[in-house]
């Protein structure tokens, strides 16, 4: 696929993060899950869903799958991707849900690229029963993490995957402000935890090979290879984390 950079609907480099991310998200969501106690029948909701991955690994989980996405081109590739109709798929504004309540909600490729991340929050918060799961990743705010999505994925001719403007420095938001944000709206963090590349060379070698059209979309996975950090650790760029609404 031709990876689209200068429309603001268009399917970019978000659906080589959410390829990328895949195994890692889903690690960590099976986690929660079960700790939480939500196993098959339990309803849940992606929230920026772009070709839908995770959708299809959480239906996998048994669990009863809405995804939404704010991009009609990235809601299409997704059900192109699943004629089996065991997700639904939704164009839908992360700020405006609706279809509750779910028993879990997955924001992902969401919280790093709006303006007013609490609107976003509140409206999960919304869809959510008493006792849900939210589960997120998104990006800190650090030297590294800005060197990375706001210059090699949208500057540089060689890695660039985004269209400008897609990522900017106060949407990139330090876990203690999540945190904060969260709790304005009821939801008590459990969790955070960084995740990585094993090395930044298989990230750079994967962006500048799929960028140039060697590799497919699939490929990139293997050559980035996410992994869980330690738990504890500050998030050097991307994390992930859990949060239950109170009952």
């Amino acid at each position: 696929m031709h990876i689209e950079l200068d429309s603001a609907s268009a399917v970019d480099g978000r659906h080589l993060r959410a390829v990328a991310f895949n195994q890692v998200r889903l690690l960590y969501a099976g986690f929660h899950l079960e700790q939480a106690g939500v196993g098959p029948g339990s309803r849940a909701l992606v929230v920026g869903s772009v070709r839908g991955d995770l959708a299809r690994g959480l239906a996998d989980l048994g669990l009863a799958v809405t995804a939404v996405d704010p991009s009609p081109a990235a809601t299409k590739l997704a059900q192109e991707r699943d004629p089996s109709g065991r997700v639904r798929y939704r164009t839908h504004a992360p700020d405006a849900l609706d279809g509750g309540p779910f028993d879990v909600v997955y924001c992902a490729d969401t919280f790093e690229v709006v303006d007013d991340v609490g609107a976003v929050v509140k409206s999960v918060a919304g869809v959510l029963r008493p006792d849900g799961l939210l589960l997120f990743d998104t990006v800190n705010r650090t030297v590294p993490s800005m060197l990375i999505y706001l210059v090699a994925f949208q500057r540089l001719p060689m890695t660039r995957i985004m269209p400008p403007g897609r990522y900017a420095a106060a949407r990139l938001r330090p876990p203690r402000e999540l945190v904060e944000i969260l709790g304005t709206h009821g939801l008590r963090t459990l969790d955070v935890r960084g995740f990585k590349p094993r090395t930044i060379s298989g990230l750079v070698s994967a962006v500048r090979q799929r960028r140039a059209g060697r590799i497919t979309d699939d490929e990139v996975a293997g050559l980035t290879d996410f992994v869980l950090e330690k738990p504890g650790g500050i998030p050097v760029v991307t994390y992930l984390g859990a949060a239950r609404l109170a009952g």
